[in-house]
């Protein structure tokens, strides 16, 4: 598998928001490593990004998820700015922990840091937000809680009133003040220390099955260095939405709340800045409504205006096990255009052995 390093310094700003642990020691730096939009490797390794994580709280303090950012210069470009947010699938998590895990090891190239690099190419100019899932079952399987009702595994459980368009929303306005409260500053190369960031440390248990999941955090307040950055507004911003894999099932669960959520003024005007939205090779562990095949529901999103995109490869809809998601995405993308809708579909890799490394792949080539 190809060794991934980082980009040369000043091509772009990582900046991840980390809680300290309670012990008080300082936020780890982590080697951030960057693929060339062309594959292969670039860099070297004495380049270095600081990484920082942070729990931001969503619709209510029980809804939070850890956010990675990526912004590209150094984050004092005009604003407003376009916002990519991604949702990864399963098995992805942070490097440092990917490498360490015996089986999740050889995805490694695919974690959230890499994963954050490859969209600042893809998308330039552009703030990249990997939002990370609540939970994630045996470290394995992603479960997205807070976006959607979900069972052990994360299959979901689609409602209209779930509340993931609010709680995507606050998450947003919640991150942003941040940057506005002076927590990032563009005028320093450290945190504002009269800014308080509160500090969750997840309290973890075993499940009967082995499975270590996360529980409630205990939260106290810590100093933080930071890096130079722009503070971000929503006013006037753009949105494109990504859900890779597993991460689909966050962007399916939207489209089930759009007719709800748009009664909400502020709500609705954050769904008429999105531009876009990215389905790049859906799939979950359910049975069925792997896409979303409801023309009611798909009437509701044409009226958008939102463009689509849909990437996917041999793994997920010609595999015959699983055969109904090949035929859901057939159904989606028909009925979107059928109504209008901007739609597109791809499939990448169709004339190769399907295989979970090429489902990644698609992050090269969408």
């Amino acid at each position: 598998m190809r060794v991934l390093r980082q980009p040369p310094s000043g091509t772009l700003l990582l900046l991840f928001l980390r809680p300290l642990l309670a012990s008080g020691n300082s936020a780890s730096t982590l080697q951030a490593r960057a693929m060339n939009p062309g594959g292969g490797a670039r860099g070297s390794p004495a380049d270095s990004h600081r990484l920082q994580r942070s729990t931001v709280p969503g619709s209510d303090p029980q809804r939070s998820n850890e956010l990675l950012l990526l912004a590209a210069g150094d984050g004092a470009s005009r604003e407003p700015r376009h916002h990519v947010l991604y949702f990864p699938g399963d098995v992805q998590n942070y490097h440092e922990i990917m490498t360490r895990h015996p089986e999740n090891y050889q995805w490694e190239n695919w974690s959230l840091e890499n994963i954050a690099t490859i969209l600042a190419h893809r998308f330039p100019d552009s703030y990249i937000w990997v939002i990370k899932c609540s939970r994630m079952h045996l470290h394995k399987f992603s479960c997205y809680d807070n976006f959607v009702k979900s069972n052990m595994f994360g299959a979901p459980e689609h409602s209209p009133d779930f509340g993931a368009f609010k709680h995507l929303y606050m998450l947003l306005v919640n991150a942003f003040n941040l940057t506005q409260n002076g927590l990032l500053s563009t005028n320093r190369s450290v945190w504002n220390k009269d800014y308080k960031l509160p500090n969750c440390e997840s309290n973890s248990s075993t499940t009967s099955n082995g499975g270590q999941e996360e529980k409630e955090r205990t939260c106290e307040n810590v100093d933080k260095s930071a890096v130079n950055f722009a503070p971000l507004s929503l006013n006037g911003a753009s949105f494109t939405l990504i859900g890779f894999s597993k991460g689909c099932v966050v962007l399916n669960q939207l489209l089930f709340e759009l007719k709800e959520a748009k009664k909400d003024k502020n709500i609705d005007t954050f769904i008429k800045s999105i531009r876009t939205m990215y389905w790049l090779d859906g799939g979950h562990s359910g049975g069925s409504n792997t896409w979303v095949t409801y023309p009611e529901v798909l009437k509701e999103f044409a009226q958008t205006g939102i463009t689509v995109h849909t990437h996917v490869t041999p793994y997920q809809v010609h595999d015959p096990m699983r055969s109904w998601i090949g035929k859901e995405h057939k159904k989606f993308v028909q009925i979107l255009g059928d109504m209008g809708m901007q739609v597109t579909s791809q499939i990448h890799f169709a004339k190769e052995t399907p295989s979970i490394e090429n489902h990644f792949r698609v992050h090269e080539v969408f």
